[in-house]
């Protein structure tokens, strides 16, 4: 039988069984406890299924993390579905995964039971009851390493959202080596921030499950409130963090490590969107025995690719390395005409390895469009990753991001494809036209946009894209103008907006 994540699990609970496993705002449970409740969602998942997909509409929770590893004892995969998106997002997502099953609870049900899409059955972890006995949907026997794990949607620029598609083996040599190359172990205490349905959490939740480490799952409130924050780290022993940047800056900027004990957080990693220096500075002066590392993947390649290990002095308006490839990985850097860029040069960065996703669920044609043959290799068949992003290499031979080949961003550690907020925005009476462009210096997604109408206001385009988008995905910054400059061919001249407005 292959080993699995679950194969994992079942030596860390014989290992630790009355250890605690998560820690959430209403309860904690233990690795044992949590097996437990575990075998009775997977007793309770019908034995005809098999490597088909599963979808976990729930809250960040103990009940959602049991409900994951129930899926997988009954040996299908799981898809994280956001209860904090609008419905019609929700709806696309479900019509494009045809789930077998839903699980939810008595509190999402409401919502869940608006949807037009009727063809699953719905599992309600409410009404499961923990059992004692052993596990009797034993489908996790059956999963070979190339089976699919996990299913996490990103953003679109068609405005329909992509489910990345990664297999057991991509998860588990990814595990493999971060738990190495930072020591992570039963010792580990970890602190939570990332959403289940961004891909950064599954640091999180498989080194807890595969390792013994504690789990807390930080209260969202208090990520509003850093010297609250800061001070739950402390009080909980938390000595292991993987943020996204936003969350430290925030922190940095209201100076709330200062006079704060922490010598317990000794691994501060982050990923998900670019870290500056300046914020940097201040954790390492405030934790000059931690280590800090930088963290660079896309969810197209088990979460990360590149990492940085942050040893040498930076001043605050140096940009932070994203480092070299990690172990089982390889990355090329090509211009144009497909060749290895030369020192001088940005390329864009493609991806090889066992952690490459399997493609994007039930989207052939859009998997074979970044999901290519690796043209350096004439002689068989060879799969790599067009990440879209460009690099370059510093004097220390250390990749440099520089930004994005096409529309798509990274705003507050999410994936976010702009064709998507055009998409919605577009969607609002009397709006004429509209570019939505990011800028990078500010972080902000500005939305630029023509109206006829003297009624239509900022608050009103907010409440109405507040239906189908995500909070993330709302423009910061919204700018209304006569008239859209067009280029040559007809289209909106971005760059010529890019230049008036200076992003």
């Amino acid at each position: 039988m292959y080993n699995s994540i679950i194969t994992q699990f079942n030596n860390t609970t014989n290992l630790f069984p009355d250890k605690y496993a998560i820690i959430d705002e209403k309860r904690s449970i233990t690795f044992s406890n949590l097996q437990k409740e575990a075998f009775s969602v997977a007793n309770s998942i019908s034995l005809e299924y098999n490597s088909l997909p599963i979808a976990i509409y729930l809250p960040k929770s103990i009940d959602f993390v049991k409900s994951l590893v129930g899926v997988l004892y009954s040996g299908n995969f799981y898809i994280p579905l956001d209860t904090k998106s609008p419905l019609e997002r929700i709806e696309k997502v479900i019509d494009n995964l045809q789930p077998k099953i839903i699980i939810t609870n008595n509190a999402c049900l409401s919502k869940l039971n608006s949807c037009k899409y009727k063809d699953y059955t719905i599992l309600n972890i409410d009404l499961i009851e923990t059992q004692n006995s052993c596990l009797q949907n034993n489908g996790y026997t059956k999963i070979i390493d190339v089976d699919p794990i996990y299913c996490i949607y990103t953003s679109g620029s068609t405005g329909l959202p992509k489910g990345v598609l990664l297999s057991h083996k991509s998860v588990n040599d990814f595990i493999f080596w971060i738990e190495n190359e930072f020591n992570l172990d039963e010792n580990t205490i970890l602190g939570n921030q990332s959403p289940f349905v961004f891909d950064v959490s599954v640091i999180d939740i498989y080194i807890c499950l595969k390792k013994g480490a504690t789990m807390h799952i930080i209260p969202e409130m208090l990520f509003s409130f850093p010297v609250r924050l800061v001070d739950y780290v402390i009080e909980n022993l938390i000595n292991f963090i993987i943020w996204v940047p936003s969350v430290l800056i925030s922190v940095a900027n209201s100076r709330s490590l200062e006079g704060k004990c922490l010598d317990r957080l000794n691994k501060v990693l982050f990923a998900g969107e670019v870290m500056p220096n300046k914020h940097l500075n201040y954790w390492r002066k405030n934790l000059n025995n931690a280590i800090f590392a930088n963290l660079y993947g896309p969810t197209e390649a088990a979460v990360i690719s590149t990492y940085y290990k942050v040893e040498r002095k930076f001043e605050d308006s140096e940009p932070l390395p994203i480092g070299r490839a990690c172990s089982n990985m390889n990355i090329l850097v090509l211009n144009k005409e497909n060749k290895l860029i030369n020192d001088q040069e940005i390329g864009e960065l493609y991806i090889k390895g066992t952690a490459l996703a399997n493609g994007y669920y039930n989207d052939f044609d859009k998997s074979n469009q970044v999901f290519i043959q690796n043209p350096l290799n004439k002689n068989f068949r060879e799969l790599i990753y067009k990440t879209g992003d460009l690099v370059r290499y510093n004097d220390f031979g250390e990749l440099i991001y520089i930004g994005r080949v096409d529309s798509q961003i990274k705003h507050m550690g999410y994936r976010i494809e702009l064709g998507e907020i055009e998409n919605a925005v577009l969607s609002v009476p009397d709006i004429d036209n509209l570019c939505v462009l990011y800028n990078e210096i500010e972080k902000e997604i500005v939305l630029i946009y023509s109206t006829s109408s003297l009624d239509l206001h900022e608050i009103e385009i907010r409440k109405k894209i507040g239906l189908l988008l995500p909070k993330y995905m709302i423009p910061n910054k919204f700018l209304k103008i006569i008239e859209m400059p067009l280029n040559q061919n007809g289209k909106i001249d971005r760059q010529e907006l890019k230049k008036i407005y200076k992003l």
